[in-house]
């Protein structure tokens, strides 16, 4: 029954026997794995509670720096949930490493804040914490995305972060096309948010943007190739981070960075650079959540005739109101309905993959 199902779906099981040298690497692997879980760090061989951050989080370990500038590679305790670049540790330093471990991390301190996104197969993951300003990048290729900027904010303002709106490679439009882009980032200058147009490959505003990172740690966040590596390059010309080239077949950006990473920057302040995220769904948030995510609803919302107002074709809406007077620019009111109509969506799909 389990085979004619596989068969079915296109599963097809190999009868072919593995070699010889393959069984040996696979059970080598396996000792390695068994030895890599098997690290106990005994009190006896650890020293004092030290203090540091996380600059670096890998799958089974995370990269502490401590007051120093010394960067030492650490186990977790088992009864720690999640540790994130950005997270204020206590750690002990081992007394000789072991497999390249150098300590284990004991505690996190509480966040100030933390930025998260839902995922299929863990829930709610943490990126990063004790962050002072998102920097969302969005670029002219593959294309200006007005809708994943919302998306985006809707974060920002859950996680109450302030934000700032870059459109990089603005070096590639014409002045015609260039004009265009003021305009649509003037939707988002009108309620409030900073944007800034600039150029990697030019340099052209890599100073204004210097002046924002000095103040605190920020995170980039943004699809995959908007150039987020082309401007830590940059910024931090000695790091040389990857650079992902734009799929000639679907026009998306290629993965490029793999683990989020702390940056110190030279003009003061750090930067925190995370995996590119081509969609960031809003699923585990509640449509509440979502309204409340865009600022400039606040002042009609609870004005509607009806209390609940699904702000569509309800009479007396008072939000479709202030989009025909001009206080709500159309495109970010429809952005809010697509949205509301993809949560549900990938809600739907989410819950029928846990069904099968």
């Amino acid at each position: 029954m389990l085979l004619a199902f596989l068969s079915k779906l296109g599963f097809t099981l190999s009868k072919r026997r593995l070699t010889q040298n393959q069984q040996r690497r696979i059970q080598s692997n396996q000792r390695k794995k068994i030895n890599q879980s098997s690290i106990e760090w005994q009190d006896e061989m650890l020293g004092d509670i030290q203090l540091g951050i996380v600059v670096t989080r890998h799958a089974k370990h995370a990269d502490v720096e401590t007051e120093q500038g010394k960067i030492y590679r650490c186990n977790l305790r088992r009864t720690l949930k999640n540790v994130v670049v950005g997270d204020l540790v206590s750690w002990r330093q081992g007394n000789q490493q072991l497999q390249g471990i150098s300590g284990v991390i004991e505690a996190v301190f509480p966040r100030k804040n933390e930025l998260s996104r839902p995922d299929y197969y863990d829930g709610i993951k943490v990126m990063a914490a004790n962050i002072d300003q998102i920097i969302i990048v969005s670029a002219v290729l593959p294309q200006i995305s007005l809708n994943i900027i919302d998306r985006y904010l809707v974060i920002c303002e859950t996680a109450n972060i302030p934000a700032l709106i870059i459109l990089n490679k603005i070096d590639l439009l014409s002045p015609a096309e260039r004009n265009d882009a003021e305009k649509q980032l003037e939707i988002y200058r009108k309620i409030g948010y900073k944007t800034l147009c600039l150029s990697a490959e030019t340099g052209e505003n890599m100073d204004a943007l210097d002046t924002y990172l000095s103040q605190g740690t920020s995170i980039f966040v943004g699809q995959s190739g908007v150039g987020k590596s082309s401007l830590i390059n940059q910024l931090l010309p000695d790091i040389k981070a990857q650079i992902g080239e734009i799929s000639l077949t679907s026009g998306l950006g290629q993965h490029t960075t793999t683990a989020s990473r702390l940056y110190h920057l030279p003009q003061g302040g750090h930067l925190i650079d995370s995996p590119g995220i081509r969609e960031f769904g809003l699923w585990h948030l509640t449509p509440e959540q979502i309204t409340a995510g865009y600022r400039e609803f606040q002042a009609v919302l609870g004005a509607c005739k009806f209390r609940d107002c699904k702000h569509l074709d309800d009479p007396e809406c008072a939000l479709r109101e202030a989009v025909d007077t001009g206080k709500i620019d159309p495109i970010r009111f429809e952005n809010y309905h697509r949205l509301l109509e993809s949560r549900e969506e990938t809600k739907s799909q989410r819950h029928f993959r846990k069904e099968v």
